[in-house]
């Protein structure tokens, strides 16, 4: 059983930073021994769950363009840890953001260019609160 554990959210300023955490157990991020899928998702109030960013087994990654420049997924295969580093926040980044991951490959939309979309993943951390107040 997958099990994802977020960490990092808070409140910042516009212009802030902050650095999210997901931790796995139960699966190991190695592409010398699995194919993978990993992802940070966001959803604000009254909004749909958006994707941010993802990485696959083999490093390639993909951005959603509001964070382009901005946001940095990587990943720790020793540690077992997903990050996202958030720079240059903005108050239209508020929202609780997930970690995602799919025990096989990313799929045609990561294929081409874009981060998969929400139902291709099978497990979900809890959720991180991130404010950014202007």
């Amino acid at each position: 059983q997958v099990q994802l554990v977020e960490s990092g959210g808070g409140s910042v300023q516009a212009g802030g930073s902050l650095r999210l955490s997901c931790a796995a157990s139960g699966y190991t991020y190695s592409s010398y021994y699995s194919n993978f899928c990993l992802g940070w998702f966001r959803q604000a109030p009254g909004k749909e769950r958006e994707g941010v960013a993802a990485i696959d087994s083999d490093g390639r990654i993909r951005y959603a363009d509001s964070v382009k420049g901005r946001f940095t997924i990587s990943k720790d295969n020793a540690k077992n840890t997903l990050y996202l580093q958030m720079d240059s926040l903005q108050p239209e980044d508020t929202a609780v953001y997930y970690c995602t991951t799919r025990t096989s490959s990313c799929g045609l939309t990561f294929r081409n260019s874009g981060v998969p979309p929400a139902p291709l993943f099978s497990y979900w951390g809890q959720g991180t609160q991130v404010t950014v107040s202007s």
